[in-house]
């Protein structure tokens, strides 16, 4: 009996489980978006971040609405368009659209104003909001973004962010590597740490998974530390997942 509780407290330990229905929820009319962890109007003490994961939104907003311009600093920002396409202006003087396969990053560093558009005028444009905090502050503010073969994310996982500017993906100032994948029904596969120490965030896009023996459903989100790997099993036919890793420590 020792053994099983002790066994049970490892899992309450290294396992956070955030199921969909139970994230912060805004509707605006314009946009509707639900949180991961506390955001705006929604404050949970328990969800303020996951080590360097301080933002996750699932957003959606409505035709031709948008963000109007607005300022950041010192924050690592990523935008993973998944319907329709966003309009991207900021006071570096890009001005771009992303949509579903492309990546965007912007490292806010000293400062930038930024605007997001739904530029469609006959859908809605879903995408994820993330926020990082950065390992370097006041960096020069900087922009990118990046388009992928979807075809390379088919039961396997696709880096899409690193640390490294020459590596996969687009790169952003800290020790965190995201990786996206889509895959058939009982696929299995796993995924090891590229840093000792760093925690593992899944976010369940579509589908049903079975991480290290924890059921998810689509939009639930999986904390793990304490861990060098975890076994990925999808429960469902083309099931999606996004995989953040990032260092525990502030």
């Amino acid at each position: 009996m020792e053994n099983k509780k002790t066994v049970e407290k490892e899992i309450l330990t290294n396992y956070i489980l955030h199921k969909a229905d139970t994230r912060g929820h805004a509707n605006h009319g314009w946009l509707e978006s639900y949180h991961s962890f506390s955001f705006a109007g929604y404050q949970n003490p328990e969800r303020m971040n996951f080590g360097v994961l301080r933002v996750l939104n699932d957003d959606s907003v409505s035709q031709g609405m948008g963000f109007g311009k607005h300022p950041h600093d010192n924050m690592e920002i990523i935008s993973i368009p998944l319907e329709g396409d966003l309009e991207h202006q900021d006071s570096m003087g890009n001005t771009t659209v992303i949509r579903e396969g492309d990546i965007q990053v912007m490292s806010a560093g000293t400062g930038i104003f930024h605007s997001e558009y739904n530029k469609n005028k006959d859908q809605p444009v879903k995408f994820l909001q993330i926020w990082v905090y950065p390992n370097q502050k006041n960096v020069t503010p900087r922009y990118d973004q990046i388009t992928l073969n979807l075809e390379d994310r088919h039961n396997k996982l696709q880096q899409i962010l690193s640390p490294n500017q020459e590596d996969e993906g687009v790169w952003v100032y800290q020790d965190a590597w995201f990786h996206m994948g889509t895959f058939d029904l009982h696929f299995e596969t796993s995924y090891s740490t590229k840093k000792k120490g760093n925690g593992i965030y899944a976010f369940v896009l579509k589908g049903k998974f079975n991480i290290d023996g924890v059921e998810l459903g689509e939009r639930d989100g999986l904390g793990i530390s304490n861990v060098d790997s975890i076994a990925i099993t999808a429960d469902s036919a083309n099931a999606e997942i996004l995989l953040m890793e990032v260092p525990m420590k502030l």
